[in-house]
This record gives structure tokens, sequence and C-alpha cells, in this order.
């Protein structure tokens, strides 16, 4: 995704940068310190993807996003909370409080991949081709397809592919919210489930193509087998 940053503080530029860096999926395009320098670039050149602050010179986040015919997709990068409800008001995919975290970052670039591939708004509703998955000091791409099962193991989750599984601090809920529904579901309080994956169905057990059985939880049965038949 093409991207450019929008922000007048260097240090919030430089963080943008790096963590836009981190990530093989961005291409960082352009920098600019307020909107009329980047309204400029976005007449004349695509961009995908704008990381915007909310505060600055000549005019604002908002009134710049607003005076946008057809805005590309959009975080916003603020250190006020106070203006989320109208952020979200205008469609944007992503609200960052400063200082935010590089997981935190990619939890919103991963939406802006739902909304690119589907044309809507970034609930979660659809799932995104891949993720990026914080495993001790490294991020490592994975692509949705290959998951199996996500488990929570104590402090951590388990994301499990065909041939290895990749350890994460972040709890199971997290995966859910990124990856929504339609595709997986939660049938356990410890198992999130690919439904690609699925061979068959069996009582109180789902069985997956790998071989794997995941149980299935009595508060989790019924809306899952009811979600799943209606496909």
């Amino acid at each position: 995704m093409r991207c450019i940053i929008v922000e007048d503080q260097p240090p919030a530029q430089r963080i943008l940068k790096k963590f836009i860096d981190e990530v093989p999926a961005l291409e960082l395009v352009g920098v600019f310190s307020d909107g009329i320098q980047a309204m400029e670039f976005l007449n004349a050149e695509p961009v995908d993807l704008m990381f915007l602050d909310i505060h600055l010179p000549k005019i604002n986040g908002l009134d710049f996003l607003k005076s946008i015919p057809e805005p590309p997709q959009v975080i916003l990068t603020t250190a006020f909370s106070e203006y989320a409800l109208e952020g979200y008001d205008l469609n944007v995919v992503d609200y960052l409080l400063k200082p935010f975290s590089f997981q935190r970052f990619l939890q919103a670039v991963n939406k802006v991949g739902t909304k690119q591939e589907n044309g809507a708004s970034g609930n979660g509703n659809v799932p995104i081709s891949e993720i990026y998955v914080k495993s001790s000091h490294e991020h490592i791409k994975v692509l949705v397809k290959d998951i199996y099962t996500i488990s929570s193991d104590s402090d951590y989750t388990e994301i499990h592919l065909k041939n290895k599984k990749i350890l994460s601090n972040e709890p199971l809920r997290h995966w859910l919210d990124i990856l929504g529904a339609g595709q997986f579901y939660q049938v356990h309080k410890s198992h999130i489930i690919n439904t690609q994956k699925i061979d068959r169905i069996s009582g109180n057990q789902v069985l997956l193509t790998d071989g794997s059985k995941i149980p299935l939880g009595r508060a989790y049965k019924e809306h899952f087998l009811k979600s799943i038949l209606q496909q």
C-alpha cells in the first residue's frame, strides 16, 4: 500500500517512518507537515493510506479530510482522545492515540487491509489476507489462509499453522477482533478455528484437515453450528 504521513512534529514523523519501514506491505511515498502540501500530492499521485495528525498548521486534520473529494483510507494519529467520535463519523479506519505501540499500529494497518479488499468499512466482519504476529523480538508475516487454530495458553496465544506454531502475547480476543467472523469462530473458551480447515464435526469436537481435534464448548456450540450451516 502506498502511504503518506501528514504530521507536523518531527518526533512523530520519525516514529511513523520507523513503523512503516518495518511492514513490508507498506510503501512510504511522502511526508508532509500540513494539509496544503499533502493535497497537492494527493491530486497528482495515487495514495492508498494516509496517516493523518489532527492538530496541523494552516488547516486541522479533520477539516482537511472533509475537503478531500475522494480521500484514501485514513488512520488518524493524535494525542487528544476527544476527537475520536468525529473521526469515525468521517469513516476513518482507526484512531491511534499517541503514544501508540507498534502492535497497536499493526492492528490499525490490518484494518486497512479489510477495507481495501472489500470496499467497505473495516468492521472486522471479513477476514484479511495476512497478519503480522509479534513474537519475541520479531514480527512474523502469516498468511491467514494458512492458520488452522489460535489457542490460548495462560499468558499467551499460539497461532497454529500446518507444520509450526507461533507464540504471541496478544489475547485470544485480539485475534478474533482482527480476523473477524465468517471464516474464524471461537468454538471454546481457549480456541478459535479457521472454518476453511474443518474436515468434520463430531459430537462435541471439531476435526480439522491436519488431523487435530478441537473441543466444541457448550457455550459456543449453538451459535457456531447455526452460523456455519447457514453459509
